[in-house]
């Protein structure tokens, strides 16, 4: 369904049984919820679909290797829980999206003989609580065993290596497609439509004020309860309720670099689990380059935040220390920063202590709030909420429980691993492009491809696997507005290759503004936003 039939059905007078507010993995994946239970619901987001946090993570999977740490060493049941959890969820996620994620290898490089028995018990532990959903086990490597499958490790000083294996996915695309299939679910979706405020009666909240960002248009949705899932904005939609309430929410940055594929192997990553400022450092495999992070900077909230250079720096510097390769600024192809929402439970004893798990809150008008988790965590946060919000609302949910434990999201029903060959086959495709088809879109890859048919069959830019087609798609099937929201999110273009992403723009606006009918002024105005984009902050 196209956005403007959704925008109809807001303004159709409807009561909706809930109104979610924030289009991140939170809130995609509270709409699946509550839809696939068979109430009526509409998700609101103000700018794209995931284009805050839920776009900018390390695009792990993981239970949380130094959240154990922490536990045992603290003997916290809160944290091991939490990694437990995690690790449940996990095996559920490469289950369900099986075509947006895969299992990766992780080698921990020891350059201490007494840090070998520690970190290998600490990661056989980690599989032992992964049960029925662990993916793989660990175990030791020589040295040379190490340096084989990662050769541009740093030798020098190397003692031994352990090998785990931990879930890697691709979050753009996976917030996007939880919220396509909440849509197929009854779910009417929305992105570029702000919450400008709340409508109440008798002091307690009855729906919502919204805006189109895109056209300024206003109006009035009502429904039984409303649900702020905005992620690092919570603070503000909390506010906009009672302006005299506490923050929950403290942020941090965490930016991420992109290299060359010859800084990672195809299959695996480098995990350090404590640099000498006491911070996690990964290097892994992502879309044919290698993907570095994270740092971790107390942030304001912002909506675009920008990689500054001294944190891109740090990186580089930690780089260099571990790999035997040459590393400097021009090696950097794209760089991007995200917030880090930590949430402080004001219902606990010490409200200053920063939760990893999430925390669900109802204000006195009614307005329910669901913030912290991590991206691995999302269904699990969205039963939670839903199971609250059925409570706290009163709703009468024709399937009161929780369906979203087995259900594939669009394009894993049917998705076959072989599936590129079939492409290959049948479209005479390249290979690198029928494998990125075949696992950007699962069994829907087939319809990205049908439209090359209609004249758009070349590489977006060179040296990428990025199809005209998709930017066709993109528009026509997946509710992309904005120039931006097709380079950074229905394709991972902007974030591997800033370079590659501005070349792009042209012919990506000349696509857009065929199918969406743009003007001349449209085009110049998403030229430039989308110029500014790319060269401050995606």
């Amino acid at each position: 369904m196209g956005r403007q039939q959704n925008l109809e059905k807001l303004k159709d007078g409807s009561l909706f049984d809930l109104i979610i507010i924030g289009g991140g993995a939170t809130g995609c994946g509270v709409a699946l919820d509550a839809a696939t239970r068979g109430l009526k619901v509409a998700l609101i987001e103000k700018n794209d679909f995931s284009e805050g946090t839920s776009s900018r993570s390390t695009k792990l999977v993981h239970g949380g290797v130094r959240y154990l740490e922490m536990a045992v060493k603290t003997l916290d049941r809160v944290q091991y829980n939490l990694v437990k959890d995690g690790l449940h969820e996990r095996g559920l996620l490469l289950k369900n999206a099986r075509h947006l994620s895969n299992r990766i290898s992780f080698i921990t490089p020891l350059y201490k003989w007494f840090d070998v028995p520690y970190v290998f018990a600490g990661l056989k532990f980690y599989d032992i609580l992964s049960g029925k959903q662990n993916i793989g086990h660990s175990r030791l490597l020589s040295r040379k065993e190490a340096l084989r499958r990662f050769p541009g490790l740093k030798s020098e000083g190397l003692k031994a290596a352990v090998l785990y294996y931990d879930g890697q996915f691709h979050d753009a695309r996976m917030a996007l497609s939880l919220a396509l299939t909440a849509e197929q679910k009854g779910a009417t979706i929305a992105n570029h439509v702000a919450v400008t405020g709340f409508l109440k009666d008798a002091g307690k909240i009855s729906g919502v004020k919204l805006t189109d960002s895109l056209n300024g248009d206003t109006w009035e949705v009502k429904a039984r309860g409303v649900v702020n899932a905005t992620g690092p904005f919570v603070d503000q939609i909390r506010m906009m309720d009672n302006p005299d309430v506490s923050k929950i929410i403290t942020t941090s940055t965490g930016i991420h670099i992109i290299l060359d594929k010859r800084f990672a192997p195809p299959d695996t990553g480098l995990m350090i689990p404590e640099t000498e400022d006491g911070r996690v450092l990964f290097v892994l495999p992502w879309e044919g380059h290698a993907l570095v992070g994270t740092t971790d900077e107390p942030a304001e909230v912002t909506e675009h935040p920008q990689p500054l250079e001294p944190e891109i720096n740090y990186l580089l510097r930690h780089v260099t220390r571990y790999f035997n390769l040459q590393v400097s600024r021009s090696d950097v192809k794209a760089a991007w920063s995200g917030l880090r929402p930590l949430v402080s439970d004001p219902k606990a004893a010490d409200t200053a202590k920063l939760a990893r798990d999430h925390v669900i809150e109802d204000s006195n008008a009614g307005l329910l709030t669901i913030a912290g988790g991590k991206w691995t965590t999302y269904r699990k946060m969205a039963l939670d909420t839903v199971d609250h919000a059925l409570k706290l609302f009163q709703l009468a949910a024709p399937k009161p429980t929780c369906q979203t434990e087995q259900l594939p999201i669009l394009g894993s029903t049917n998705y076959d691993e072989d599936g590129d060959q079939k492409l290959i086959e049948k479209y005479g495709f390249s290979a690198d492009i029928a494998a990125y088809l075949n696992r950007t879109y699962g069994d829907q890859a087939d319809q990205v491809a049908k439209l090359v048919e209609e004249g758009y069959g070349a590489r977006l830019v060179e040296n990428h696997p990025v199809l005209e087609a998709e930017i066709l798609y993109a528009a026509r099937y997946e509710l992309a507005e904005r120039v931006i929201d097709i380079l950074a999110r229905r394709t991972p273009l902007a974030l591997l290759d800033t370079k590659a992403a501005k070349q792009a723009v042209p012919r990506t606006i000349e696509i857009m503004a065929t199918e969406l009918g743009w003007d001349q002024n449209h085009c110049e105005e998403e030229r430039k936003l989308t110029e500014k984009r790319l060269a401050k902050a995606l």
